[in-house]
């Protein structure tokens, strides 16, 4: 038990109910830790690269995910280790800021783990080996800037965006259509992008997913989709030039708050409320007819009066429509969303060239496509897929080449993938590592071997003989200086990644290595656990 003396020499304890808790000190910790660490890494190792494997999630309301994104992985995998929490806000940090090698970072920080443990074991000193992984990330960092390649393009020339979101798109489950998804995922970004400040608002894209129909059938709409029909069924399919009205506020006679009860005994009673109500729907349709709208899209429903009476007043509505489609509805039209009717004037209205109701199979699926809006910037994916599942695999996949394509406009250099950059880098830390004369050379050495991970984990999940492959790339990058040469995964027959178009962003790589070598700093400085026991 840790005893602590005052100054009058009267002893203390410093944690309460210590025999309540267990306690892990010095290099137990550290590789409790570690293994903790490695256990994440080792289960996403498996489905890294365009050949790796899927995992089926179920989460406790009995609901099932498959997927390949790392970031998924981890957020529905139930994890009660502290430091395997941290490996999930690893993937995390990755997925929101760089959108793409969430699998890699938790993999490179596991085969950094295993190094370290090695070195622990030897006897060297946690602080040496952590010290030793910054330097070597430091190297590993700008030996990346000088491999990478500037990538031009313009809104006139997208194929090198494409060829990179393919990239992307090729460890995942859509990999068979990967082109016309990268085309898709590029087209969206440039119609929302803003070239000149290089910025893009992945927010004006909207990706909406509907079973039914097969994975080619996936479109881009430039517009928005409502996934809503018409309110009446003879209500005009199709509105050419509309101007739209975006209420947030019910097509019905007001209610009032309090209860209330009111007595009907005679006819004219009946027909004197009903012609009040009527003439109050009655005002309301002529207040929208009277600003120009010729469709109303409403966020609340109407009564069955109020839509026989839109309906003979030849104005189309839409009920029930979510709040976020309205904004997106309000950005793309041009038009402002309108809380009162009173406040309706012919400037609020949003304009589109088309709007028409699309009917799928033989179910009474519909949907309304709002096209050829006044503000051309918000888009919408529209994905469709054998089964539910299919299609939010394919909402994640279109998110990451979404993202790639998002950062290759914010910064157009490339580094090859199919590992060619970690081999390349390794190597160059292993030369840099004989500069240093301290203990962190081993670190260092340690870094580079770490390095050495994710190709090794890219030819053992293609069937290749993972060290046999590893080291014939490696030596073949040495010999020729070319560090484009990566795993062969689909067996085209080189190794070059510049011939088989295989790019990754810069920044997402460099992202990768000072997460990774972040986070196992951070777990290897921990050196004492206290957690309540079990019981």
């Amino acid at each position: 038990m840790a005893l602590a003396f005052d100054e009058f020499g009267r002893p203390f304890i410093i944690v309460k109910e210590q025999e309540q808790k267990t306690r892990l000190r010095g290099l137990d910790a550290q590789k409790a830790n570690i293994s903790a660490g490695k256990a994440v890494a080792r289960i996403l190792r498996t489905s890294l690269g365009p050949k790796g494997m899927d995992k089926m999630l179920q989460s406790p309301d009995g609901e099932v995910t498959i997927t390949n994104d790392g970031a998924t992985i981890l957020e529905q995998m139930d994890v009660d280790n502290q430091i395997a929490k941290l490996m999930v806000e690893l993937s995390r940090s990755q997925d929101y800021e760089i959108g793409d090698g969430t699998t890699g970072v938790v993999v490179m920080a596991g085969a950094l783990l295993e190094q370290a443990e090695r070195l622990l074991e030897r006897g060297i000193h946690p602080i040496r080996v952590a010290e030793g992984y910054e330097m070597a990330s430091r190297i590993a960092f700008e030996h990346l800037e000088r491999i990478a390649n500037k990538f031009e393009f313009d809104a006139t020339n997208i194929e090198p965006l494409i060829q990179t979101c393919m990239t992307t798109l090729s460890s995942k489950i859509v990999n068979r259509c990967k082109r016309s998804m990268a085309e898709i995922a590029v087209k969206a970004v440039l119609s929302v992008a803003d070239l000149e400040r290089r910025d893009v608002n992945l927010d004006l894209i909207k990706v909406e997913g509907k079973v039914g129909g097969k994975l080619e059938d996936t479109e881009l709409i430039y517009g928005i989709i409502v996934d809503k029909d018409m309110s009446h069924p003879q209500m005009p399919k199709e509105i050419k030039d509309a101007k739209i009205a975006i209420l947030t506020c019910p097509f019905e006679p007001p209610k009032p708050k309090t209860k209330h009860k009111v007595d009907i005994d005679t006819v004219e009673k009946f027909q004197n409320l009903r012609q009040q109500e009527q003439k109050y729907f009655d005002d309301m349709v002529q207040k929208c007819k009277d600003v120009g709208a010729t469709l109303v899209i409403c966020q609340w429903g109407f009564d069955d009066e109020a839509n026989h009476l839109l309906m003979h007043r030849n104005l189309p509505a839409v009920r029930w429509v979510g709040g976020v489609e309205l904004e997106l509805i309000a950005i793309a039209t041009g038009g402002r969303i309108v809380p009162r009717f009173q406040e309706l004037t012919p400037e609020k209205l949003g304009q589109a060239g088309l709007v028409r109701e699309k009917g799928f199979g033989t179910t009474k699926d519909r949907m309304i496509y709002i096209e050829h809006c006044a503000n051309s910037r918000a888009v919408t994916i529209f994905i469709r897929g054998g089964n539910k599942m299919m299609i939010e695999e394919t909402k994640r996949s279109i998110h990451d080449a979404l993202c790639v394509a998002r950062n290759l406009i914010r910064n157009n250099s490339i580094v090859y993938g199919g590992g060619s950059a970690e081999i390349s880098c390794s190597i160059a830390v292993e030369a840099a590592a004989d500069k240093y004369p301290g203990v962190e050379q081993y670190a260092i050495r340690a870094f580079a071997d770490a390095l050495d991970a994710v190709p090794m984990a890219l030819a053992e999940n293609s069937g290749l003989q993972p060290i046999e492959t590893l080291s014939a790339v490696k030596s073949q990058q040495i010999k020729e200086n070319n560090p484009c040469c990566g795993i062969d995964c689909n067996d085209v027959g080189t190794n070059d990644m510049r011939e088989q178009n295989v790019f990754e962003t810069l920044i997402g790589k460099q992202q990768q290595i000072l997460l990774a070598t972040q986070v196992v700093k951070m777990i290897l400085k921990i050196d004492d656990v206290i957690s309540p026991s079990d019981y």
